[in-house]
């Protein structure tokens, strides 16, 4: 998915850094860009509740249809729609790649999964929304492992500040199991999920 809009500029205008590089540019300005950008801005239900989803939508890098049918299938479950919502999110391929440490960023994790550069349970898989289950395991492709981006990798450069206690990484082997699903209070999201279950449910 490729967002011609900056991402400094998409972070300030949502109110969150999207990657590691935007944090400076969003703490020296943390208004929305634009000549109004320090105006006071009306508000409303509407809007607050939309904000928040495109806050979710940017932060897995999704579009809105795909945002809307892990929705539809986070409604079928039983539990709270919002936490299922982020479950279901945060067991694609893509973000489990970046949870793992294999990638900086989610725009790098989906590159890396499209170029063929994982594979899952031994097989190559180039599908970024492929779901995981409980189990599987993320590799690096043994032909990859020697380009520059996964010696980065596996030298702990884009290990996360907290461990996801969902997967069980090993850094140096470049590979990553999901142990379980993991926990609302576990995922690394900015987002409050119920917002964004009442801007679908309308």
């Amino acid at each position: 998915m490729n967002q011609t809009r900056p991402k400094v500029k998409r972070s300030r205008a949502l109110g969150i850094a999207l990657t590691p590089k935007c944090v400076r540019y969003f703490e020296r300005r943390p208004f929305p860009p634009g000549q109004h950008g320090r105006a006071r801005r009306t508000t409303s239900d509407y809007k607050v509740r939309l904000l928040e989803k495109q806050r979710l939508k940017a932060q897995y890098d999704l579009h809105e249809g795909q945002l809307r049918r892990a929705f539809d299938r986070a409604v079928r479950r039983p539990g709270k729609t919002g936490e299922e919502l982020i479950v279901e999110l945060e067991t694609r391929l893509d973000a489990l790649v970046l949870r793992a440490g294999f990638a900086r960023t989610i725009y790098q994790a989906r590159q890396v999964v499209t170029h063929q550069h994982v594979t899952v349970n031994g097989r190559r898989l180039d599908k970024p929304s492929a779901r995981l289950q409980p189990g599987d395991v993320i590799e690096v492709a043994e032909r990859s492992r020697g380009k520059a981006p996964f010696v980065v990798a596996a030298a702990g450069a884009h290990a996360p500040e907290r461990l996801a206690p969902y997967l069980d990484v090993s850094l140096p082997g470049l590979t990553a199991r999901l142990t379980r699903l993991p926990l609302r209070s576990e995922v690394p999201v900015l987002c409050d999920e119920q917002l964004v279950v009442e801007y679908y449910s309308r």
